[in-house]
């Protein structure tokens, strides 16, 4: 990356079922506490990127949810663009600021991202996940995904009887393809979730901050084998902001310097085909590969990191692609307690989706609110020591077998 970019200020709702809270009033307090962190106005802001995916579906704002949104802010006269990329639309939205800043279109950039997913509604509630693959192809998509998880068979009860997401099922089968083919176990991905759980009690702003033991997690109710409830992220509503410059902007922010962050690399990558037995064709793999290159780092220099864990298995699954562990011996690890604060590597020190919560558009963004509180050694009980390189994942759809589209950033404390 030719241009120097920062992450001057960052700022995030609580994430939770914040049932009396409106889409506009929790992007308000995300973007006002990013422009406060960054120690700026909305007026030096030159771009914004709004990320969401049920504002539509859910409010009825079908077009220019981000231009509306930000006008309430008095953020106007600017290019303003609305972002979608299913869970990954918040690190998208990233993304594409980290462009415009280096394109030199702007100096100051915003990307923000909102859900609002608790509705009265149920069915409509769960409709939101409809369309995170081909609509065209939804029988075949099924069998493509679920014949990944053959070979090993669901234990009577372990199926639960009430509605859930469809993608619940996929993801169960990808981790009956990870027990069959590498031997991890369902103790290793309740170990995930325990930890996560664990990391959340320290974390004021996560949707579920109780921690729960590996039995707990266990015993708790089955969802689709091998995942239970408390392997699995919730319905959640929440919104997050990040406030981004170049070296120029940097200038006109007097005092952000001394707390920016450094953006060392961020890429987003589609998926391609491959066979399900060429892990080093994932597209996070692929992303990852990518991304240490043009940070010009290696995985073994990377601190702390936050990944997307939809579900439990998500984490060991990425933990994988991402090269901190070799293929296979995530789930070990896990269980060792290498990705616990004050282990080996720590991944998901907010406590990861299933514990801090996933409101879509806000997710990606959400994570980056972490790592960038981790590398300013902010992170109070949950922090992680000397952290100086941070890396994040945040996956979005399914095409084929895997997601459609992966985020990675690599951050660096100044």
């Amino acid at each position: 990356m030719n241009e120097m970019i920062y992450i001057v200020g960052v700022g995030m709702t609580s994430f939770g079922r914040l049932l009396d809270r409106s889409i506009y009033d929790m992007v308000g307090e995300a973007v006002s506490l990013a422009v406060k962190d960054a120690g700026c106005t909305t007026a030096d802001i030159g771009s914004a990127f709004y990320a969401t995916l049920t504002n539509g579906q859910f409010q009825g704002q079908t077009a220019i949810p981000g231009p509306i949104a930000m006008r309430r802010l008095g953020i106007e006269g600017i290019p303003v663009f609305t972002v979608e990329n299913a869970c990954a639309s918040g690190s998208s939205a990233f993304n594409l600021a980290t462009m415009a800043l280096r394109a030199g279109s702007c100096d100051i950039a915003l990307a923000v991202g909102v859900e609002k997913m608790n509705i009265p509604d149920k069915a409509k509630m769960f409709s939101a996940f409809d369309g995170g693959w081909d609509v065209s192809t939804v029988t075949q998509n099924k069998e493509t995904l679920m014949v990944m998880g053959d070979g090993i068979v669901p234990p009577p009860g372990t199926m639960s009887e009430k509605p859930y997401s469809v993608f619940m099922d996929v993801y169960a089968a990808l981790c009956r393809h990870h027990m069959k083919t590498y031997g991890t176990t369902q103790r290793q991905i309740a170990a995930v979730a325990a930890k996560n759980h664990k990391h959340s009690v320290f974390n004021p702003l996560s949707q579920f901050r109780e921690s729960h033991s590996v039995e707990q997690v266990l015993a708790s109710s089955p969802i689709a084998y091998p995942l239970t409830l408390l392997m699995c992220s919730p319905i959640s509503d929440g919104a997050a902001a990040v406030v981004l410059c170049n070296t120029n902007g940097l200038k006109r922010l007097n005092g952000a310097a001394g707390r920016a962050v450094r953006v060392l690399a961020s890429v987003v990558q589609t998926g391609s085909t491959r066979n399900i037995n060429e892990p080093h064709k994932i597209v996070a793999h692929l992303a990852a590969r990518k991304a240490f290159e043009q940070a010009g780092v290696a995985p073994e220099d990377i601190d702390v990191a936050e990944v997307h864990d939809a579900t439990a298995m998500g984490e060991i699954l990425n933990a994988e692609s991402l090269m901190l562990v070799p293929f296979g011996e995530g789930g070990p690890a896990a269980e060792r307690g290498d990705f616990t604060v004050g282990g080996r590597i720590p991944i998901n020190p907010s406590g990861g989706l299933e514990s801090k919560g996933h409101p879509i558009g806000a997710t990606g963004l959400g994570q980056l609110h972490e790592l960038v509180t981790q590398l300013r050694g902010e992170a109070g009980k949950r922090q992680v020591d000397n952290a100086r390189l941070a890396i994040q994942e945040n996956g979005g759809g399914l095409y084929g077998i895997e997601e459609a589209v992966v985020a990675i950033n690599i951050l660096a404390k100044q």
